[in-house]
């Protein structure tokens, strides 16, 4: 084997310190202030070092990673399953060594990293994201303290949190009592629905332990909602920062609803198509604004740094396990990237679709080998319908499940006379 990667170097990073392997040289360690970091980087320019390989430790690698990148360094950030495969390298300073070593030989594959525009929206993006699921914590909070109080609104309201849940919670922590009045803050339609449903549910057992329960919940979920806002806000700025004129872009369909934790961004669907030069993602099953925001900022707009689908697909962990030798073995789940988790997601709402294929052709499997199973086949045929479109520009059109029908039927009929080809039969017979 050859060399690829000449003036080479190997570092391993650790909260405290990091170690940085050169060959030929003793291993030397920099703490992990910003000032040593400076440090590391000088160090490796003295040596002519123009390529390093670290491991993506944690979060520990992302100044790092960004000052070196600053001195004119080719930063290489790989995935540590990459170098953990020989077994006896325990310490810090064999863990460099043994990095610049592959990475000299062109043995690691660079991972995907973020900057620029994609990076600042990743960070708010995943920021709402934690801040929605602890306001998720906070509403199961309060469907807890009202239960405890036998105010029965969780198996009456299908969203504690809409408007006029929060309407009803707000009168009670007041100090509201009457069922009465309690319902005529709901909304005209809930009331004509659920009108007496809602009365038995506010007859409730209060209780001062309930109560201090319930505004606290009711506080926290305030809270988290408002840190909510703030990063749409951040987004927006963001977004607009980048696009200022959004003229030329035209919206000619309706843009599919946003269902849940939608994003108060105006004209995020222009900046998006924009940002794609027009290409639309909402036009694959299941794929909205929203989704599709979350994509881009965990993948950038520029996927042709995946060769094929297979890559795309593979690299989100949706591609078939490859531990069957001879019989099946169990193998150990590697954990989804979060661009894997947001196809899954969009997979399991086609699984409960009435009108789409995709949703068919999940629900066949479903049958056949479980939910699991369905949930991931039918996500990595939606990443390759997004890879295929947003590198090939191949447009994606939704056909309907009779039209799936009629294609199982042709393939059934198709094997069926094949079949009896072989074996010389003739329907006609009989």
């Amino acid at each position: 084997m050859e060399k690829i990667n000449l003036h080479s170097a190997g570092i391993d990073i650790g909260s405290r310190s990091i170690y940085m392997g050169i060959e030929g040289k003793e291993v030397v360690s920099f703490g992990t202030f910003t000032s040593e970091f400076r440090q590391a980087a000088s160090y490796l320019l003295e040596h002519g070092i123009r390529t390093v390989a670290m491991e993506a430790t944690g979060n520990y690698w992302v100044i790092l990673y960004d000052i070196l990148e600053e001195a004119g360094i080719d930063v290489w950030l790989v995935d540590g399953r990459q170098t953990k495969q020989v077994p006896g390298r325990k310490t810090d300073v064999k863990d460099c060594q043994w990095i610049n070593q592959l990475h000299s030989y062109g043995l690691l594959n660079r991972c995907f990293v973020a900057d620029g525009l994609i990076k600042e929206l990743r960070g708010y993006q995943r920021l709402r994201e934690d801040h929605i699921r602890s306001m998720s914590m906070h509403i199961n909070h309060m469907q807890k303290a009202l239960v405890e109080m036998n105010i029965r609104l969780p198996e009456v309201l299908s969203q504690v949190q809409g408007v006029s849940g929060l309407a009803i919670i707000e009168a009670i922590l007041s100090g509201e009592r009457d069922p009465d009045k309690l319902v005529s803050l709901c909304q005209k339609d809930l009331i004509r629905r659920k009108g007496e449903e809602l009365l038995k549910a506010l007859e409730g057992y209060y209780s001062p332990v309930g109560l201090f329960s319930l505004e606290q919940a009711y506080q926290g979920f305030k809270f988290y909602r408002q840190q909510v806002a703030s990063c749409d806000q951040k987004i927006q700025e963001c977004l607009q920062r980048n696009q200022t004129d959004l003229s030329d872009i035209q919206l000619d369909d309706p843009r599919k609803p946003i269902r849940h934790n939608k994003p108060q961004v105006e004209d995020l669907g222009k900046h998006l198509l924009k940002l794609f030069e027009g290409k639309d993602a909402t036009k694959l099953s299941g794929i909205t604004d929203y989704s599709w925001f979350q994509l881009y900022t965990e993948t950038g707009a520029d996927l042709s740094r995946w060769p094929t689908e297979k890559h795309f697909t593979s690299w989100l962990g949706l591609s078939p396990g490859q531990n069957h030798s001879g019989k099946q073995k169990r193998s150990k789940s590697k954990g989804v990237p979060k661009t894997g988790q947001i196809f899954r997601m969009t997979a399991r709402s086609l699984l409960q679709s009435k009108k789409i294929a995709l949703g068919e052709f999940g629900r066949r499997l479903r049958a056949r080998k479980g939910t699991a199973v369905a949930i991931k086949a039918v996500a990595r045929k939606l990443a390759e319908q997004y890879w295929r479109l947003m590198v090939k520009g191949q447009e994606f059109v939704e056909y309907g499940i009779q039209h799936y029908h009629e294609k199982l039927q042709a393939q059934k009929k198709k094997y069926i006379l094949r079949l009896a080809a072989e074996m010389k039969m003739d329907f006609n017979e009989g």
